[in-house]
């Protein structure tokens, strides 16, 4: 027998009876992204290897372990399923030179890909909105995008979200701290898991990060980064903080708060829950203000910048968590009709009821009136528009409601109009 094929592990269909809820979600973001004045950029879902593993840092688990890479075997180019948005809207910034114009207020939606173990919360293919502010150097631009997290948060009904801040300074701070961080994670090397000692000349911040429970007191113990802060990234940082609380969002400093991408400076920042479980971050981001250079921009034209991610489908099971309630989008109006005559007078009313901005779906295929009262019921309308012989002859419909105890009624097709859309 012929194997069924089944969906690739990691990579979930959304189905039908899930999507209201996906629509409703994006609908949300598109009023809200217009509203601060973001417009939308839309990229390839393949790239050129070479961008992500220039951004992201070779030595992370993103490049190392994750990445869906392989060689185009028309041409031999490495080809990169993107893991993430922000270098392909850098890249799209820099290859149109929308810089020359000014800033830019960006955002994207739409699939990424890295290849993890599947578990609740964390897919192969998942989905993300991204949110790029480039040529803003000031904390005002960071400020400006949490405080709009805060707000989606409430448009969406989503609680129990708390804010951690912190900064990786500068270029400049951050050598001076990796030296730091290095010698004393020296003094401790017997006591580093595999993962540690692989990362400690190359990456040493992301140790920090580690989940290995084992590894808690050494990570506790270490030298803080906001020790070691340039006077310029501490007085970006406190302003942030200013801010934050000018707008009334509450915050906790976490030091030891890194990103597990190589171009973040200054700001970082994450929106948590604790209603998810183990994948309780549901929007990240920070500055990044060289990655435009390190992509390949020229130093004349390179720009600071900051954004975030969020990822979808944690937002959108917060949203179920929470109970925010989302209607379901249901027809207005079944037509069922019988015989010839009728068939022809249930096309045109159909039309006719659409074009006066109702949700009308036309009974196909055969069946009786009582088979398809069954398939109006089910469809979730809330009326059956009845077309027989007998109002064929009339020049009338029959309406009558599936949700409530009122009688059917036979009226004109203005009046019937008027009659659905008043109740």
């Amino acid at each position: 027998m012929t194997r069924t094929i089944q969906a690739i592990r990691g990579m979930n269909d959304i189905l039908p009876d899930q999507i209201y809820l996906w629509e409703f979600f994006e609908q949300t973001v598109r009023d809200w992204m217009t509203a601060y004045g973001y417009r939308n950029i839309r990229m390839p879902i393949v790239e050129q290897t070479d961008l992500f593993v220039r951004s992201i840092g070779a030595v992370t688990d993103i490049v190392e372990k994750e990445m869906y890479s392989f060689l185009d075997s028309l041409n031999g180019d490495s080809l990169a399923l993107r893991p993430e948005g922000t270098a392909s809207c850098v890249r799209a910034v820099l290859e149109h030179n929308l810089l020359y114009a000014g800033p830019q207020r960006l955002y994207y939606s739409g699939p990424m890909f890295r290849h993890e173990r599947p578990q609740k919360g964390r897919y192969r293919q998942f989905h993300q909105v991204g949110v790029e502010a480039l040529g803003y150097s000031g904390p005002d631009i960071d400020a400006e995008l949490i405080v709009m997290c805060a707000e989606l948060w409430k448009k969406l009904g989503i609680s129990d979200v708390r804010l951690e801040i912190g900064t990786l300074g500068s270029a400049e701070s951050r050598a001076l701290h990796r030296t730091r961080l290095i010698g004393y994670l020296e003094r401790h090397l017997g006591r580093l898991d595999d993962d540690a000692r692989r990362r400690l000349h190359s990456n040493p911040l992301r140790i920090l990060d580690s989940k290995n429970s084992e590894m808690r007191e050494i990570i506790d113990g270490a030298p803080r980064l906001l020790d070691d802060l340039d006077e310029d990234s501490l007085a970006h940082f406190e302003t942030l903080q200013r801010l934050l609380r000018d707008q009334g969002v509450d915050f906790e400093i976490n030091p030891r708060l890194v990103r597990g991408l190589d171009y973040y400076n200054r700001t970082v920042f994450e929106w948590i829950t604790g209603k998810l479980g183990a994948q309780g971050a549901i929007c990240a981001g920070g500055r990044y203000d060289g990655l435009v250079e390190q992509i390949g921009g020229k130093p004349a034209s390179a720009a600071p910048a900051c954004g975030f991610a969020m990822g979808v489908e944690r937002v959108l099971a917060l949203m179920v968590e929470c109970g925010s309630e989302i209607l379901r989008p249901v027809p207005d109006v079944y037509v069922i009709h019988q015989g010839e005559a009728a068939n022809g007078a249930a096309w045109k009313t159909v039309r006719y009821l659409r074009d006066s901005g109702l949700r009308a779906i036309l009974h196909c295929g055969a069946g009786g009136f009582k088979a398809q009262m069954k398939k109006a019921d089910v469809s979730g309308a809330r009326f059956a528009v009845i077309i027989g012989d007998d109002e064929v002859q009339a020049g009338e419909i029959s309406i009558k409601p599936l949700r409530e105890a009122a009688g059917q009624v036979r009226v004109g097709m203005a009046e019937a109009v008027d009659l659905l859309k008043r109740t």
